[in-house]
């Protein structure tokens, strides 16, 4: 029989860390206030985090601390206590890159489990194997590697050696993500957690003699956006995934927003669990939670390199993103036939939204008699954070998001 994988979602704050837990997540991974290789996000205090993995455990979801920068010299010291820190938080593993860092976890905090980050590069059954024997207890692999090549290593490698994947998300146009463009362009080092994302920009040519005389570097007449890599998406393919031995299911995106970290969460939660009651190779997920990612913001989709090395793997045309629907509302309670939400994006009365919990199919409900807090009719609702109330006679539990197509 084929094997369950457990999903691992990310967290870039605290909204998104209860969005992760509550929409279906087997573990989150996050960071803390350093050490981490996304600096955008508000990322975790060690009072949240404690916070956090409290909960997270109350729930049975494991929580993974990324350790992953490349360390310089000046920050060494700071790491035994950091780690030390990290452990009496409860945390249940450590997503690490650099080895000397690797080196000083197992001499800090031996009990903690250690992950090796996807920065590292593992693409061959010897260094997957080798991590393993230094004490790795999870690889996370390249994201350049074959559902062939992945099995490759599963058959030459422990058993006991958990192997992780990234199944969705953005993809870096370097190797593993070891990319200097933002460096030399902004200052900004994207192996610090603090990249620019140069490779969406736009681009031209300019001659050295010609100065002011730009020409659109193009694949065709449309086409300028050189290094923009097309968006990972292997929902439809879990199965395959497993056959070949990926025991985790990775979601990108800690810098992403609070819905799509729910979403995207929420629709492989949907996947894996219909696979669950139908572990088989022929197994494919309902129509509607193919859907569901693409009512996240995202860029066209691929399977990456799963498949061998694609034949076209950038969009050319833009550096965007496709977003044709936005969450408008979370809601609070519902009482007296009303429901109770606070806004998040406009929208009007008798507006039809579709409404989203968690281990259902969404549902369409639609906005009469809308009201802000102090109870006087409002034909929409335009101020995020505020809150409004509608009529409603649907049950819509606390905590569902209201979304709304374009």
């Amino acid at each position: 029989m084929l094997k369950i994988p457990e999903l691992l979602s990310p967290a870039g704050d605290t909204e998104r860390f209860y969005n992760a837990v509550d929409f279906g997540a087997d573990a989150v991974y996050l960071a803390g206030n350093s050490f981490g290789m996304r600096a955008a996000p508000s990322n975790f205090t060690f009072e949240q985090l404690k916070t956090a993995v409290d909960y997270a455990h109350s729930k049975n979801v494991k929580i993974y601390l990324t350790c992953n920068i490349l360390a310089r010299n000046d920050e060494i010291a700071a790491l035994p206590a950091f780690l030390k820190n990290a452990q009496a938080c409860g945390v249940d593993a450590l997503i690490i890159s650099d080895l000397g860092v690797f080196d000083v976890a197992k001499k800090t905090v031996p009990d903690v489990d250690i992950h090796i980050s996807t920065q590292l590069g593992v693409v061959n059954y010897l260094t997957a194997q080798m991590l393993y024997n230094m004490g790795a207890k999870r690889v996370v692999l390249a994201r350049e590697l074959s559902l062939v090549e992945i099995a490759e290593i599963r058959a030459k490698t422990s058993p006991e050696l958990e192997l992780e994947a990234f199944v969705h998300g953005s993809m870096c146009v370097s190797y593993s993500g070891r990319c200097l463009l933002s460096n030399y362009m902004t200052g900004r080092d994207s192996n610090r957690g603090d990249c620019a994302q140069p490779c969406r920009w736009e681009y031209s040519l300019m001659e050295k003699k010609r100065d002011g005389m730009y020409y659109p570097i193009s694949e065709d007449e449309t086409g300028t956006y050189i290094l923009n890599a097309n968006d990972l998406c292997m929902i439809d393919y879990i199965p395959q995934l497993v056959q070949a031995g990926v025991d985790c299911f990775k979601i990108e995106g800690r810098a992403k927003s609070a819905y799509y970290t729910a979403i995207s969460t929420y629709a492989y939660r949907m996947a894996i669990d219909g696979f669950k009651n139908n572990p088989t190779l022929e197994y494919r997920p309902e129509q509607w939670v193919l859907d569901e990612v693409k009512k996240i913001s995202h860029r066209k989709y691929s399977t990456g390199f799963f498949f061998g090395t694609p034949e076209c793997e950038q969009t050319y045309d833009t550096g965007g993103y496709i977003r044709e629907w936005d969450v408008v509302a979370i809601a609070n309670r519902q009482e007296n036939g009303r429901l109770y939400i606070n806004q998040r994006n406009k929208f009007y009365d008798f507006d039809v939204l579709e409404v989203v919990e968690a281990g259902k199919k969404p549902f369409s409900i639609k906005v009469t008699d809308l009201r802000d807090k102090d109870g006087n009719y409002v034909e929409s609702a335009p101020n995020p954070m505020s809150d409004f109330s509608f009529a409603c006679d649907v049950p819509v539990s606390a905590g569902a998001l209201l979304r709304k197509e374009k």
